[in-house]
């Protein structure tokens, strides 16, 4: 498996921007889809996007439309996710994820998890 470790999350205000980055080491990541996933508290773990092996196709949820930008660099094994105009329903525990060989955004196919990192937005 690989191992991924998310960082950039931290305390911004409503409007501001921020921008998540996911490292990973050891295992499969370019033959790959990737993923960004959010919990809130209390709240269930949902998808926020997902980007397929080569970059060439990307998923957004419908709430993060607009806003959040993912990409992925193969050779560094990194996946980022670019969040403006946030909003304080954004505030969660940000997870990347390591998907299966085709694109798809069904949290149960994926495998690997980062242990996530926390976003806050203040309104």
């Amino acid at each position: 498996q690989v191992q991924l470790v998310e960082s950039g999350g931290g305390l911004v205000q409503t409007g501001d921007s921020l921008r998540i980055s996911c490292v990973g080491s050891g295992g499969t990541f370019s033959e790959r889809t990737m993923g960004w996933f959010r919990q809130a508290p209390g709240k269930e773990r949902e998808f926020v996007a997902v980007i397929s092996r080569n970059g060439g196709t990307k998923k957004y949820a419908d709430s993060v439309k607009g806003r959040f930008t993912i990409s992925r660099n193969n050779a560094g094994k990194r996946v980022l996710l670019q969040m403006d105009s946030l909003k304080p329903e954004d505030t969660a525990v940000y997870y990347c994820a390591r998907g299966p060989w085709g694109i798809t955004t069904d949290t149960r196919l994926f495998d690997s998890w980062g242990q996530g990192t926390q976003v806050t937005v203040s309104s």
